[in-house]
Formats: C-alpha cells, sequence, structure tokens
C-alpha cells in the first residue's frame, strides 16, 4: 500500500494507495473534526484548494450527530460529499483533553460528554466500532495521550496499557471488516506511539509495535507542552525504528517550521488545527511570515493577502476588504481567511514533494524557512 519514491537524508517522497484513492506524501490532513471545516468551508472547496485527505474525530462524532446515524446514511463519505480519503481520530486525545472528567481503567475509559454531560465509555472495541460505522479510509488505534512531562512510572504504565489496547484494537478491525453490513471492509488501521519526552520508552515502544505490523504508524502525545527541539529530538530518535515500507504520521503537528522539520526527520503524515484556527481570528500564513488582518495598516491595504498565491481569496479580494469582513463579523471574512490558509498548506505540502522529487529538499527547507521566519505584517 506505501511505496517509496525517493529518499533525500531521512526525507521521503511516497505513495500510499487507499480504496479511496491515491494519497501522495509528505500530505496535511485538512482538519474537520465534526465532519467539516470550521470557517464555513464546504467539500467543493477542500476540492478547490488541493485537499488530498480528510480529518474527523470519533469522539466529536460518536457524540453528535451519532455513529449509528452516519452508518444509516451511508457512511462519512456519503455523509459529508468526500470521495477521496478521511482519516479518523480515535478518540483518545480527546480523552487526554477532558482529564477533568474521565477514569481511566484497563478496559477503557469512563467519562462524561462535554456536550450535555452523559456518561461514555469508551475502549479498544468501542472506538473500532465507532471508526467502523463512520468507514473512513484510515482508523486510528484506541491510546492514552499521556501529559509530555509526565511522572516516568506513569507514562511506562500508560504506554504498556496502550500496546495492549493496541492488540485489542487490531483484533476487533479485523472482525469489523469480515461483516456484511461494514460500510467499508477496506479500513486501515494506524498503530500510535507513545511515551511523552522519554526517548528510550518512545524507542521500545516503537519496537513493539513495529512487530504488530500494522498500516501505518503514528508518533502521538507530542505538541502537548514540550519545547519544539525535544519533540524533533523524540522524532528523531523513533521514526528508525517504525517500518520503514510504512507511511509514519506525526499527530497534531504543526507550523510550517514544524512540518519542514518533521519531513526532514521522516514524516510523511501531518495534522493540524493552526491553519484553520488562525484563519478564524484573521492570522494568516505567507511566504514572507505571518500576518494580523485586524491591525489598522491594512485598512486601506490593495493588495492580496499574498501577491501570486492562487487560493479563492487572493484570487479575488483585497486585505482592505477581508479586514473589513472580520471586523464586521461577516462570516466571509473567517472563511476566506481559513480557504487562504489552508491552500498555504496543502500548496507547501505541494512544493515539499516537488522538491523531493528532484532531490532539492535540502535547499528547499533552507529557502523556506527564511522566508516565513522573515516576520509578520509586511
Amino acid at each position: 500500500m506505501f511505496r517509496l519514491l525517493k529518499q533525500e537524508g531521512r526525507a521521503k517522497r511516497g505513495e500510499f494507495t487507499t480504496v479511496h484513492g491515491v494519497i501522495q506524501t509528505p500530505v496535511f490532513m485538512n482538519v474537520g473534526t465534526a465532519a467539516a471545516i470550521k470557517g464555513a468551508v464546504s467539500t467543493e472547496d477542500l476540492e478547490q484548494i488541493h485537499t488530498q485527505v480528510e480529518l474527523s474525530n470519533t469522539y466529536h462524532l460518536h457524540v453528535r450527530p451519532g455513529d449509528q446515524i452516519i452508518k444509516q446514511l451511508g457512511g462519512l463519505h456519503k455523509f459529508m460529499s468526500w470521495d477521496k480519503p478521511i482519516l479518523t481520530d480515535s478518540g483518545g486525545f480527546q480523552v487526554f483533553s477532558l482529564a477533568g472528567l474521565r477514569k481511566i481503567k484497563e478496559e477503557g475509559v469512563y467519562f462524561n460528554s462535554h456536550i450535555d454531560g452523559r456518561k461514555i465509555f469508551m475502549g479498544p472495541e468501542e472506538s473500532m466500532q465507532i471508526q467502523s460505522n463512520l468507514a473512513s479510509t484510515i482508523a486510528m488505534a484506541f491510546d492514552e495521550c499521556a501529559p509530555s512531562k509526565a511522572d516516568r512510572s506513569y507514562v511506562q504504565a500508560s504506554v504498556e496499557r496502550t500496546t495492549r489496547w493496541l492488540e485489542r484494537c487490531k483484533k476487533e478491525m479485523r472482525c469489523l471488516n469480515t461483516l456484511e453490513d461494514t460500510i467499508n471492509r477496506n479500513q486501515l488501521l494506524f498503530a500510535i506511539n507513545q511515551g511523552a519526552v522519554y526517548a528510550d520508552i518512545r524507542v521500545e515502544h516503537a519496537k513493539r509495535i513495529a512487530d504488530m505490523e500494522l498500516d501505518g504508524y503514528a508518533i502521538g502525545g507530542l505538541a502537548v507542552g514540550e519545547s519544539h527541539e525535544e519533540m524533533y529530538y523524540i522524532i528523531e530518535e523513533t521514526v528508525p525504528y517504525l517500518p520503514a515500507d510504512k507511511p509514519v504520521y506525526l499527530m497534531g503537528v504543526g507550523t510550517p517550521a514544524n512540518i519542514l522539520e518533521g519531513v526532514e526527520r521522516g514524516i510523511d503524515f501531518f495534522d493540524c488545527v493552526y491553519p484553520s484556527r488562525n484563519g478564524r481570528h484573521g492570522h494568516l500564513y505567507t511566504n514572507h511570515g505571518k500576518i494580523n488582518l485586524f491591525n489598522a495598516k491594512y485598512e486601506l491595504d490593495e493588495r492580496p493577502i499574498e501577491e501570486g498565491c492562487g487560493c479563492p481569496a487572493c484570487r479575488r479580494y483585497s486585505r482592505a476588504y477581508i479586514r473589513h469582513l472580520l471586523k464586521a463579523k461577516e462570516m466571509l471574512g473567517m472563511r476566506l481567511c481559513v480557504l487562504h490558509n489552508l491552500y498555504f498548506y496543502n500548496i507547501m505540502m505541494e512544493e515539499i514533494r516537488d522538491a523531493l522529487d528532484k532531490g532539492e529538499f535540502a535547499s528547499y527547507k533552507k529557502q523556506k524557512l527564511a522566508g516565513i521566519a522573515q516576520g509578520t505584517d509586511r
């Protein structure tokens, strides 16, 4: 399923074949937590801004509208009218983020819905069943995302439990993919490496899950409080122990600089809420640093967000107009900013793949980092 086309150092250029199409890697997955990108971004928009993979969340869709409802409506692809790959996060990170509302046990996690407070139980089998109902292309194994600075003994116990949960996820997925009423019987399963900032725990866990022969492997539990330097060190130490013939996904990361550094260290898949979240607040990515459209200096600025950008916002509208929309709290302003940021990320990934094809990634990375580090608000 994963074909390595070219390599430059540890950086990889590949193709990952799925039942919903071929994913060109490295790839950035656009985050649509509840089956939609926040900011009034439609499925047609995703197609226009070069999106390859959409990412939705198991916990959020289980709570609302309910995975059984989505199954009755034909699965997530049909539900949101999207025929390309979808990855569903397992709900494990929500277990981490709802720390005050949950209790972790060997069988799984008991917690209260953040919507209405009702009691919910989710374990490996339940996560796999929900993701099977959603019929995503790629399902993520259920894990615990321990705090990056947690005590070593806690992290060790958590990782061991996550490994046991992975065995249960694999068994349940194998069973679900044989059932007649399963919508996507070719659903893939990615394992998640954990271990906080303890490199030796990370490496040992990578070795153990590599032996379990999953469809892909993720590095989780980073970008949750540790420094960038600590994150890069953990990636460098861990990636060599994950299978070279499977894609590696760095979960929840990150800035354009984080992505460039991740690619250099062997990462194939990325996702992050930054481009959409920042866009909704008027913070925009360009090749010359970030700009904040709320700044008064853009009140009469007739330039697009970035000269030469092909996104829907830059092709037609000025900074002054989009700033006005944001100030007036018109939804169109937020929408245009989100479209620009996602387009910037998706095009950056195309540039990365092109540079790898040409054997020029090192020089591309240096040039790109220099550009985006120029400062803000040009």
